[in-house]
């Protein structure tokens, strides 16, 4: 019997799943293989997390670090402050000749057993350098256990009489002894002899610049003013010198004109030196 016209074949079990398949093909292909835009969605995920990763190793690295800067700073302060080791069992003194090493000591005001930590060294050397004897002070914490201080002392130049001794001087003219004056030490004679004072600081200046052959002949020096400094020598003679300038000039003038006659030799102008 043929088929009626218009009539729709009815459809196989085989059709059916061969137009199923057709459906679905797209959707598998879609899954399997992402597109340009989800391929960077994904790229900009995963660096967003690892970004994350990192600061958070990084945090915990730097909490780490803090952690440990702490127990270094916590374990200085026990062994610096709570331990028996780095306190002061010694004290060292450099440089003293003429003051005592007790004097510097005691002026030091560092007791034994002070923590070395705590010792303030500036304060300490202001108290030393209160001993008018000693030009400078530098006091040192020396780890583990010693105060080492060091000190210049004072050499005098001069000496000056006064009614209570004689008073020595050094190049500045601080006067911080009244004792004898050592060998090779001239008398000062002058008006005001204090440090800055003009005359004063010009005599000292002169005596500085003598050579050793001239330097040990002198005396005494007499400063009347800036521009009138007299060297008296040893041998009586006086050496008008005037002011401290053209000192070398006027030194190997006075050395020639100490074996010409005359008690008063006159350099002040060392181009027309002159003896009476």
């Amino acid at each position: 019997m043929s088929s009626r016209p218009g009539r729709s074949k009815r459809s196989t079990p085989d059709d059916a799943t061969a137009r199923s398949s057709r459906r679905s093909a797209p959707e598998k292909v879609g899954a399997a293989g992402a597109s340009p835009a989800d391929s960077d969605r994904e790229a900009r995920r995963q660096a967003r997390e690892e970004e994350r990763r990192r600061v958070s190793r990084s945090r915990r690295r730097a909490v780490l670090v803090v952690m440990s800067v702490v127990a270094l700073i916590a374990g200085g302060f026990a062994v610096a402050y709570l331990s028996p080791v780095l306190t002061v069992r010694t004290i060292d003194v450099d440089g003293a000749v003429t003051v005592s090493e007790e004097q510097v000591v005691t002026e030091l005001g560092i007791p034994l057993g002070e923590k070395l930590v705590r010792v303030d060294a500036g304060a300490a050397a202001q108290r030393v350098a209160a001993i008018p004897a000693l030009a400078s002070v530098r006091v040192q914490r020396m780890y583990p256990s010693t105060v080492r201080v060091t000190v210049v002392e004072r050499v005098p130049v001069v000496f000056v009489d006064e009614a209570d001794g004689t008073h020595l001087l050094d190049s500045d003219a601080v006067d911080f002894a009244t004792a004898p004056p050592p060998l090779g030490v001239v008398r000062l004679v002058a008006e005001n002899p204090i440090p800055g004072d003009p005359a004063t600081t010009s005599a000292l200046a002169v005596l500085d610049s003598l050579p050793p052959p001239l330097r040990d002949q002198v005396g005494e020096v007499r400063a009347n003013s800036v521009s009138d400094v007299s060297l008296v020598l040893v041998d009586g003679r006086i050496l008008v010198w005037g002011d401290s300038g053209k000192s070398e000039r006027k030194s190997a003038v006075a050395l020639a004109l100490l074996s010409q006659p005359g008690q008063i030799l006159d350099v002040s102008s060392p181009d027309l030196p002159t003896t009476k």
